[in-house]
């Protein structure tokens, strides 16, 4: 591995590793430290990029903090970029995972180890929903896109869709309405 690979890789390793150890609630609530990182503070990659890496983890099978960590370090620094930023988001939660199952059955009917974990969930709620406003601000304003968002909503809200179903119905639906548009604009040209 040349020098300058192996900087960019140990870096991508470091990033990520905190990124693991530091971000309580899974895939979610990583959306925005794994976006400060990637974009502002090191300029792997763009915000508009985040977004599709985002909706290209969700829609394939795995955890979406992994396969994000997956498609940046392979963005970033190519195969061996995304199995060293795999490892590094994985590496804490499975040392945390590991430690707490020994310990935690001794510890849970304490009121701080229950007052901590109510704590965590208030502070993961936050963080999904600041994924959500960022992730909003990048996707487009129009009215299928509103659309698209209310339906798969109700779907998976209200009604209890399977997600993957939902997400393949957005895809199709999505890939219908960009071959309409282009055509449309095909025919303006015309």
């Amino acid at each position: 591995m040349e020098e300058k690979e192996a900087v960019k890789c140990s870096k991508l390793f470091i990033t990520f590793l905190k990124i693991g150890a530091f971000t309580f609630g899974g895939g979610y609530a990583m959306i925005p430290l794994i976006r400060t990182e990637v974009v502002d503070k090191n300029k792997w990659l763009s915000n508009e990029d985040i977004v599709d890496i985002i909706a290209v983890a969700e829609s394939t099978p795995g955890p979406l903090a992994i396969n994000s960590a997956t498609f940046v370090g392979c963005q970033t620094a190519g195969a061996k970029g995304a199995a060293v930023a795999t490892i590094g988001v994985v590496l804490p939660s499975f040392i945390i995972i590991l430690v707490l199952a020994h310990f935690l059955r001794q510890f849970e009917e304490l009121k701080a180890i229950q007052y901590a974990f109510w704590g965590i969930r208030i502070g993961v709620l936050t963080l999904i929903i600041n994924a959500l406003l960022t992730m909003a601000k990048e996707c487009p304003k129009n009215i299928l896109s509103y659309t698209i968002a209310g339906f798969a909503f109700i779907l998976v809200a209200i009604l209890g869709v399977n997600v993957i179903i939902v997400l393949i119905l957005c895809a199709l639906i999505g890939i219908a309405a960009s071959k309409i548009q282009f055509k449309k604009m095909g025919e303006h040209r015309k």
